[in-house]
């Protein structure tokens, strides 16, 4: 069984309140909840408007089709012109 997570440390330029950083970062997590096979969560900076991280975790035998998944979801953030993904880390277990 391979467990791969990555964790990135984001900034949203454009958020002037918590409800707007909450708004980019719900649109995100859902998606990427929903398209793909991964758990997804703010896991720092919660109460910092314009910066955050997020991770993302997914389990499989393949190490080829986790590192997919955690690829796209990355690709999420990658795609949203509201914020910008500056440190990225893999983890696999």
């Amino acid at each position: 069984m391979i467990i791969g997570v990555v964790r990135c440390e984001c900034f949203i330029y454009n958020a002037h309140s918590l409800k707007d950083k909450r708004a980019v970062i719900k649109s995100i997590l859902t998606k990427a909840k929903q398209r793909f096979n991964v758990s997804a969560s703010e896991i720092n900076y919660q109460d910092i408007w314009q910066r955050t991280e997020l991770a993302f975790a997914a389990v499989s035998n393949s190490k080829v089709f986790v590192e997919r998944e955690l690829q796209r979801s990355l690709s999420l953030i990658d795609q949203h012109g509201e914020i910008e993904r500056t440190d990225t880390v893999f983890e696999w277990l």
